[in-house]
């Protein structure tokens, strides 16, 4: 009636039938996805509706984490999160997120990037302006302190790794 699109909590602690409700409704993204089946699998991977994994909130709450790999493997799109939310992840750290994409979803550092910078921007629905550095975008980025390589940023959570950031082409050093 009003326009809104949903954005569907999905499968955190079972398996409920929210993600086929989510595809049904044309839902920009299913979100959590703790507990998975190949059925679910195979439903997300011919819809365009982004699975959004949310690691901190299994760390926190010592609960399984999703099967981002077998999402990958069948070409989901996977974003991942913080799920900010006093009750079950009370953190907005997104290096941590990171971290832990690459520590227990054991994805890649260049998946769990693409993770939380285009595909979350696409989770919602802003990727036309933001999540990847392009001409016509917004400039919110940041830069690191001197690393090793890209696997370190995951590696290396407990530090901070950002010398400059720049958001909406403003330059903020520290």
């Amino acid at each position: 009636k009003y326009g809104l699109k949903p954005k569907i909590h999905a499968n955190q602690l079972s398996v409920s039938g929210a993600v086929e409700i989510g595809l049904k409704n044309n839902a920009v993204s299913v979100d959590h996805l703790e507990e998975t089946t190949q059925e679910t699998i195979n439903s997300l991977k011919t819809s365009s509706t982004i699975a959004t994994l949310l690691p901190s909130c299994s760390f926190y709450l010592g609960i399984p984490f999703a099967n981002a790999k077998s999402l990958i493997a069948e070409n989901v799109p996977v974003a991942v999160a913080t799920d900010y939310n006093p009750g079950s992840t009370p953190s907005g750290n997104m290096n941590f997120v990171v971290s832990l994409a690459c520590i227990k979803l054991k994805m890649q550092p260049e998946q769990a990037i693409n993770a939380a910078t285009l595909n979350g921007a696409a989770a919602m629905e802003i990727s036309n302006d933001y999540g990847s550095i392009a001409i016509g975008k917004k400039a919110n980025l940041f830069i690191t302190k001197s690393i090793p390589s890209i696997a370190y940023l995951p590696y290396s959570f407990g530090e901070a790794q950002i010398e400059t950031i720049i958001l909406n082409g403003e330059i903020y050093n520290g």
